[in-house]
């Protein structure tokens, strides 16, 4: 069962990667329902989260989040000791929120900075469901579990391929060709349009356009020419004469 698991979650950031361009090392934002419920099942989670998501990770959480469980240390005194623990990411908020609205302002409309959310809040889950490309990660029968992609996440990546079906290459896998083309030196050419030769064909000329051949006085005959003038030559009628009987 815990092959099963882990290849799920290999499956899972592999989707993330060839179509929203996460990468390693990953960056996993953390609030108090995750640290609450790690510390009742008693989980190490920067133990089990690399482990489980077999990669390096950047563990963070915001002020709004740390001062949002402080607010009920009381019973939440050890997930606030688990939160401290992590680096702070800042948030930019000069007076704090709550937590799920200083994570939900984070991730914004498409999760450009690429976070893998932890969290427990089932509000916050539904809610963030709703935005492509938000890799879901909580606690399950005392082990991280990373959700399946989302029906957004699922329909937008579907987009790219239905508007071009002949491109196989991601937005993310194309940016990281570009990248390692410009580390190696190697410059994209791009090849001019070839330009159609039109070869003309030879066409008859044009019968309006063409002048009567003038004939030359050589080619005239002795006795056309007099006087040094040439002599046209007229036609000769011939006159019918009709004799009429008297009756």
């Amino acid at each position: 069962m815990k092959i099963a698991r882990y290849k799920k979650a290999q499956k899972y950031l592999k989707f993330y990667y060839n179509n929203y361009g996460f990468h390693q090392p990953y960056q996993v934002l953390i609030d108090g329902t995750f640290c609450f419920a790690a510390f009742t099942e008693h989980i190490n989670i920067r133990d089990q989260i690399p482990k489980y998501l077999n990669g390096k990770l950047k563990l963070l959480t915001t002020r709004c989040i740390i001062i949002e469980t402080e607010k009920i240390a009381k019973k939440t005194q050890g997930a606030l000791t688990i939160l401290k623990q992590f680096g702070i990411h800042e948030c930019d908020h000069k007076v704090p929120i709550s937590g799920s609205k200083c994570i939900s302002s984070m991730i914004g409309k498409t999760n450009d900075k690429h976070y893998i959310l932890a969290t427990q809040d089932r509000d916050l889950q539904e809610k963030l469901k709703k935005i492509a490309g938000v890799p879901l990660l909580y606690l399950h029968n005392k082990s991280p579990t990373l959700q399946k992609p989302s029906t957004a996440s699922y329909s937008k990546a579907g987009q790219v391929l239905t508007a071009d079906p002949h491109v196989f290459i991601s937005p993310a896998q194309n940016e990281t060709l570009t990248n390692i083309k410009k580390a190696l030196g190697v410059e994209q050419v791009q090849e001019e349009p070839k330009k159609k030769v039109i070869i003309k064909k030879p066409h008859n000329p044009n019968p309006l356009s063409c002048k009567k051949k003038k004939k030359r006085s050589s080619d005239l005959k002795p006795n056309q020419v007099k006087d040094g003038k040439v002599r046209k030559r007229k036609k000769n009628k011939q006159k019918v004469v009709m004799n009429i009987e008297n009756k």
